[in-house]
């Protein structure tokens, strides 16, 4: 496990852009951590370093984002109001998650059982206003 410290929000975002460079066809990337912790934040990186044109944006309300035109198409889903594993099951993310593109999903530690064992896990912690950790496996 490694670990990135982040002083800013354009710090996150720049790790999502060097991670996106790692990132390939059928990856799921799960992400965990508090309100504001910046998983968003990495996704905004992530989606503008495989080169999408729209930008990255927390599906909090629409539950999923698809970003599409660059390198690899974009499923960012967000757990956060899913009030339950069923729910989420009825979201059919399976059809996602073993396609071409790239499956983020962010509060991924709600429903584990749910995420493929292929997942790489990322969890993003806030210490101050500014300051972030990021752990990760690559």
């Amino acid at each position: 496990m490694a670990t990135f410290i982040s002083n800013s929000p354009d710090e996150t975002e720049a790790f999502g852009r060097r991670f996106a460079g790692e990132t390939k066809g059928g990856d799921v990337i799960a992400l965990t951590g508090g309100l504001g912790a910046g998983k968003t934040q990495f996704v905004k990186g992530l989606a503008a370093g495989l080169g999408t044109s729209t930008p990255a944006t927390s599906p909090t309300f629409t539950l999923i984002h698809e970003y599409s035109g660059g390198r690899l198409p974009i499923y960012h889903f967000d757990f956060f109001r899913v009030e339950d594993q069923q729910s989420a099951e009825r979201l059919g993310f399976d059809d996602y998650f073993f396609g071409d593109g790239v499956s983020v999903i962010e509060w991924a530690d709600r429903f584990p059982d749910l995420i493929p064992e292929k997942a790489r896990w990322i969890s993003l912690e806030a210490k101050s206003e500014t300051q972030r950790v990021i752990a990760f496996q690559w």
